[in-house]
């Protein structure tokens, strides 16, 4: 029996799209030859769902004390927030606007707690013209034959459909999935590869999935990935100036080296801007949100450069830069041989490592990554050897039970015990993947381990230290984890930690300046070591924001 657009049926929408793209998704990956050739839209497109479903169920839980379920608006806004911060890849943040655009009617159409006219069919209908309307809003330069094209299809056919919205909901279906069945007639690189788009696939299965829910008639038929017959129009299309909104695309014979992408807290004049400027550094950009928080996507070759403008525009986080090989542009996805995931402190820190061919996870303090977010960053290396640095000695077991699950997916990984990004830069800059894996395993964690770190922090409160009691504000030095100095002046405490790290010994010191610090504290410190220690060279990095005030490594 037909059930009505209401709280639950979000949640049960949630529940049945969360099964079929676990169901799809690696024949999904399988297909993922646009815009980049990285097979892993299948996965991108769970782990956005998965974020979604999560955040509907605590919308739920907040209200299991009350004994009552959430309004439809709570629940539909719940789903497209959740959506928003855990998108991934391009496909993930197109899903993410999509459901966006559907709860800005919804939601405003829900006077009566959804158990009213107010959440009709035709409330559906216009929600599905919505989120097929904001994908095209927030694609630099909307493509046909993509997912843009399957979620307009749906539309479409959701206008011409009578009935209840179980009716409304399997004629958006149905037309999501004729409109797949055409996609490779519409891109050249689908068309010469025969398969159907793989964003389109994942919105085929999201959108049966709330027909079922709407209908209570559960179907489990696999969405069709590969074209009904060679395509022969396809190979000779043309390809469209960049900022062609229709036609063919152009095969991936090469394109820009990494894939950055960030939650941003900014205004909306903010926001514009940074579209522009991010256009003309790279392709594939999507800027998807509103009220504030918006979820950034693009590939470019400079992606430090990308990261500047997210800070430049608001407070950029999760920065997750994903460095794009030879393999993983060519038209089928193709495993590499090595690869280095590493978990890093600051925007500067993740650009850096970037640069360097690794694949980052950036963090902010006090949020420390999840091992599903560290196994999803290993999976985006596409390699069949992973070097994984945590890069901080609280997320050794959390680094740990990432490795254990990669293995289990057949990638052969090595932790490599880094408790600080100092102790990550000096592993990465040995990283061979010419060598064997155990003798690159080994040189990564020699050149770890030889460098004693130290970080510089400012205390938030009176407490008990193994140099003393500090106060709230206080300037902490602290060596291989432990606090050593305590005092009022960074440039005095950083200068005092360095000296009782070289009374030691050592013949490189790395320095990683946190955002708030001068540049001119960098070039103090590197005059101090010049001066007091003979034959110590000195390399200094900015950090960028949320990095520690100071890091510190002597190798």
């Amino acid at each position: 029996m037909p059930y009505p657009l209401d709280a639950t049926a979000v949640r049960a929408w949630c529940g049945l799209a969360l099964e079929s793209l676990g169901r799809e998704r690696e024949r999904i990956d399988a297909i993922n030859v646009y815009p980049v050739a990285d097979g892993d839209t299948g996965t991108n497109l769970y782990l956005t769902l998965e974020s979604a479903a999560r955040a509907v169920e605590a919308a739920f839980d907040g209200h299991a004390s009350t004994g009552t379920s959430p309004r439809l608006a709570d629940a539909i806004g719940a789903m497209a927030h959740g959506a928003l911060i855990g998108a991934r890849g391009n496909s993930g943040t197109i899903l993410a606007q999509l459901l966006r655009g559907m709860t800005e009617v919804l939601a405003a159409a829900d006077t009566t707690g959804g158990k009213g006219p107010d959440t009709s069919p035709e409330s559906l209908r216009k929600a599905l013209r919505r989120a097929a309307a904001s994908t095209y809003e927030a694609v630099a330069h909307p493509v046909e034959g993509t997912v843009l094209t399957v979620a307009t299809a749906a539309a479409d056919a959701a206008e011409r459909a009578d009935g209840d919205a179980a009716d409304v909901a399997r004629a958006a279906h149905e037309g999501a999935r004729a409109a797949l069945r055409a996609t490779p007639g519409q891109l050249a690189v689908l068309g010469r590869a025969g398969v159907v788009d793989a964003g389109g696939c994942g919105l085929v299965a999201v959108l049966g999935a709330l027909a079922d829910a709407l209908s209570g008639e559960v179907s489990a038929a696999p969405v069709v990935v590969r074209a009904d017959a060679p395509l022969p129009e396809a190979a000779g299309c043309e390809v469209p100036d960049a900022g062609d909104a229709g036609g063919c695309a152009a095969p991936d014979d090469g394109g820009p080296a990494f894939e950055v992408i960030y939650l941003l807290e900014a205004d909306d004049s903010a926001v514009a801007r940074l579209r522009t400027r991010l256009d003309g550094l790279g392709d594939s950009l999507v800027v998807v949100g509103g009220d504030g928080l918006w979820n950034v996507h693009v590939h470019v070759d400079d992606a430090g450069a990308a990261v500047e403008a997210g800070i430049e525009a608001g407070r950029p986080y999760r920065i997750r830069i994903t460095h794009f090989d030879g393999a993983s542009r060519a038209k089928e996805p193709v495993m590499a041989a090595r690869a280095v995931v590493a978990v890093v402190p600051g925007d500067g820190l993740a650009g850096l490592c970037a640069e360097a061919g690794a694949t980052t996870v950036s963090v902010r303090p006090g949020e420390p990554p999840a091992s599903g977010e560290l196994v999803q960053a290993i999976r985006q290396a596409h390699a069949r050897e992973v070097m994984l640095l945590p890069n901080d000695a609280d997320l050794r077991h959390t680094a740990a039970a990432a490795a254990e699950e990669a293995r289990t997916e057949g990638v052969r990984v090595a932790l490599i015990p880094t408790r600080s990004a100092v102790q990550g830069l000096a592993a990465l800059a040995v990283h061979e993947p010419g060598r064997s894996f155990d003798e690159d395993a080994v040189a990564m964690t020699s050149a770890a381990g030889a460098t004693r770190y130290a970080e510089l922090a400012v205390a938030e409160r009176q407490s008990w230290t193994m140099a003393g009691v500090c106060q709230a504000g206080d300037v902490l030095g602290l060596i291989d984890g432990d606090v050593a100095v305590i005092g009022a002046d960074l440039a005095q405490i950083a200068m005092t930690v360095l000296d009782r790290m070289l009374s030691a010994g050592g013949e490189m010191v790395t320095l990683v300046l946190g955002a708030e610090v001068p540049e001119a504290l960098g070039e103090r410190l590197e005059r101090h070591v010049r001066e007091r220690h003979l034959a110590v060279d000195t390399v200094v990095y900015e950090g960028g924001q949320y990095a520690a005030p100071l890091l510190i490594g002597v190798e």
